[in-house]
């Protein structure tokens, strides 16, 4: 998996507390010294201040009313062949994305616990494909990525939920190994997902993943969450670690949609872990 907004996350490191330091927003956005608690219905007719817009192509994000998990609004992403385009490295394919990435006040320092929650709606005429695609990630912050270059420039995201041919998958990427979480074909497509997913990543043994789908306990998981962080591998110690959901894939000329709705972004305190 290739670079991942360079020019935003090379301000992310600029503050010390910048995991805590952002511009408040009628959702309640995190505020200097405070616990993350937000929260996004897509209700206005605009995308609120939660979410960068580097990562997706103009029009790609729509506010719309028309299919809703809950309130008046949903937002819909439609990728195009293109968008975003990316050239593959180390043998990788291209890629293309239209993504939501998390404001960088949101982004989260490791061996702290995070809730995320969120809802995904594929149209019952979702292309079925064999195609990479990956719908929800979560990535470590890599600094080689501003410097075009560094041993982890190139890396997959440590958690990951993907949606190929049919299956869908909760997926790591740890150390450059892949492991599978949970793995289930079904018909997914035309009904509300309902994800709910706990983490705390960290390069220790005391690292921990939880995964609902719809109320149902997908991943019950407790080991290294994150990579090692050392100059081999290129990561800081602290380690950061940013979320993005929407539509990121291999390169093909289908567009794709989605919708997502009920996104909600809370720090837990460890005893809820």
């Amino acid at each position: 998996m290739r670079r991942a907004g360079a020019g935003l996350l090379g301000l992310i490191l600029s503050s010390a507390v910048f995991a805590q330091s952002g511009s408040s927003t009628n959702q309640s956005a995190a505020a200097i010294g405070r616990t993350i608690d937000v929260y996004d219905g897509f209700e206005s007719a605009t995308l609120s201040d939660l979410w960068d817009t580097s990562r997706f192509a103009p029009g790609a994000v729509q506010m719309q009313s028309e299919v809703v998990r809950a309130g008046r609004g949903a937002a819909k992403i439609t990728v195009r062949s293109r968008d975003m385009f990316e050239a593959g490295e180390g043998g990788d394919a291209d890629s293309e994305r239209d993504e939501l990435m998390e404001a960088r006040s949101l982004v989260s320092k490791e061996n702290l616990v995070f809730e995320y929650s969120f809802s995904l709606f594929f149209p019952k005429d979702f292309p079925i494909v064999p195609t990479r695609l990956v719908i929800a990630q979560w990535k470590q912050y890599c600094p080689g990525v501003e410097a075009s270059g560094g041993p982890c420039t190139n890396d997959s995201p440590v958690l990951a939920l993907r949606y190929i041919g049919g299956e869908l998958r909760i997926t790591q990427d740890i150390d450059r190994k892949l492991v599978m979480l949970f793995r289930e074909k079904g018909e997914f497509r035309g009904r509300w997902l309902d994800f709910r997913v706990k983490a705390r990543f960290t390069p220790s043994g005391k690292g921990r993943v939880k995964a609902w789908l719809n109320g149902k306990q997908l991943v019950d998981f407790t080991g290294v969450t994150a990579d090692q962080e050392n100059a081999a591998t290129g990561y800081p110690n602290p380690s950061y670690f940013y979320f993005k959901m929407g539509l990121y894939r291999n390169v093909m000329a289908e567009p794709m949609t989605v919708y997502i709705d009920e996104y909600r972004k809370r720090q837990l305190a460890a005893g809820e872990f």
